[in-house]
């Protein structure tokens, strides 16, 4: 199973509706978002040996610093 099968098994098993938005959103946008009422958590997606591009890293921030909870994998982003 890929990464992101098991990152959207994770999340929808606590509950959350889970979008893949790699078609839908700006280039370095986190991979996935996962919405309960209240509560919103963006998700990037890495598969083993993958790195965060310097984009991606300044989506991370952004989100983060306007109040987001981020996860890269299964590991909560702190800026």
């Amino acid at each position: 199973m890929k990464q992101q099968s098991k990152l959207k098994s994770h999340w929808q098993k606590q509950g959350y509706l889970v979008i893949n938005l790699i078609r839908v959103t700006p280039i370095g946008m986190p991979d996935l978002i996962a919405l309960k009422p209240d509560e919103v958590v963006f998700i990037e997606s890495k598969e083993m040996g993958d790195r965060l591009s310097p984009l991606q890293k300044v989506w991370l921030n952004k989100l983060t610093n306007i109040g987001f909870k981020c996860y890269v994998n299964f590991e909560i982003w702190n800026l």
